[in-house]
């Protein structure tokens, strides 16, 4: 399938199916079958800061010497990087698909700390999985942007592989926020984050987590936002994330403008087998509409490629529940 090679971050990929971060990418062996699958690429199973500190606040709990406190912390933060360098070092010594790190840090210091690391193991390319949630009322919007912007600024600084920032759809302006990220030094956006959803069980009226698993309906969303993002800024790569289960699904997000796409819920649901099928789709796709390769098509339906772009821009109901009529 050589028409399928693609460019993303600067990596050339022998397809646009990327392996999101999850504990399908947390081994060797994991990664060495998803290479054998077709995998074009995939990104490293997250290393989150936020657990070795909880780990240390629980150990804290049962020393009696409150200043062992930041020995435990380093011991953890070490231990967990070692880890993490190891797979990065093991994974380039054994696949040929770009292998890209991932991080969810929590202090300042964290990120860039951690990317050096990560980017001294020798990884291709870095994903920041930032998400700072807006849970005090006396934080406003911007300061939260101003936060975003902070991490990837001075991570983009003090690495030289490229950055793509994995973002949320909780912004008020999504596209501003892309060209601040931008601007900030990244190569480019993951749309996008997927992340933990409680739900209410009523049988015992507790919080539950809810299901974590995308459909190809989450992947409508996306679309609207890959398409406006790709047409305003073309030298940026886009990965669409969450929704993409199917051949088709593929499809609608290169025409929208992404340059490669991640799959995590449809392998958990359908084994390894669907890497294959959603290749298999996509090129069968290019024959028939005689494409050679995907820079042929890629972005044919972004904001500024098509006819009626204000059918990106439409957000009520009314022409469809009109023409229904009663």
């Amino acid at each position: 399938m050589k028409q399928l090679k693609t460019e993303y971050l600067g990596l050339s990929l022998r397809n646009p199916l990327i392996v999101s971060s999850s504990g399908l990418t947390a081994s060797l062996e994991k990664l060495q079958r998803l290479e054998a699958a077709g995998a074009g690429a995939v990104v490293l199973k997250s290393v989150f800061e936020e657990q070795i500190v909880n780990e240390t606040a629980h150990l804290e709990v049962y020393n009696a010497y409150p200043e062992a406190a930041d020995y435990l912390h380093f011991y953890l933060k070490e231990d967990y990087l070692e880890q993490y360098i190891g797979l990065i070092a093991e994974a380039k010594k054994n696949l040929s698909i770009p292998v890209i790190g991932s991080i969810c840090c929590v202090s300042e210091g964290g990120w860039i700390d951690f990317a050096r690391r990560i980017e001294e193991a020798g990884a291709d390319a870095l994903e920041l999985n930032v998400f700072f949630l807006p849970a005090d009322p006396m934080v406003a919007g911007a300061e939260i942007e101003r936060q975003y912007l902070s991490v990837v600024r001075d991570v983009a600084e003090k690495v030289s592989v490229p950055v793509a920032v994995k973002i949320s759809t909780h912004f008020t302006s999504p596209l501003n926020m892309i060209q601040g990220i931008r601007q900030c030094g990244a190569e480019g956006v993951v749309m996008f984050n997927r992340f933990y959803e409680p739900d209410i069980n009523t049988d015992s009226v507790q919080v539950m987590e809810a299901d974590i698993f995308s459909t190809s309906a989450d992947l409508r969303g996306s679309i609207r936002w890959i398409a406006m993002a790709s047409a305003a800024f073309p030298d940026l790569d886009i990965a669409a994330s969450t929704g993409v289960h199917t051949g088709a699904d593929a499809v609608k997000v290169l025409l929208a403008g992404a340059s490669a796409f991640e799959v995590c819920s449809a392998i958990y649901h359908n084994g390894l087998g669907v890497i294959d099928r959603i290749n298999g789709y996509l090129s069968g796709w290019m024959t028939e509409h005689r494409f050679t390769s995907i820079s042929e098509f890629c972005g044919r339906l972004n904001y500024r490629s098509v006819a009626h772009p204000l059918a990106y821009e439409r957000a009520q109901f009314m022409k469809y529940f009109a023409a229904r009529g009663e």
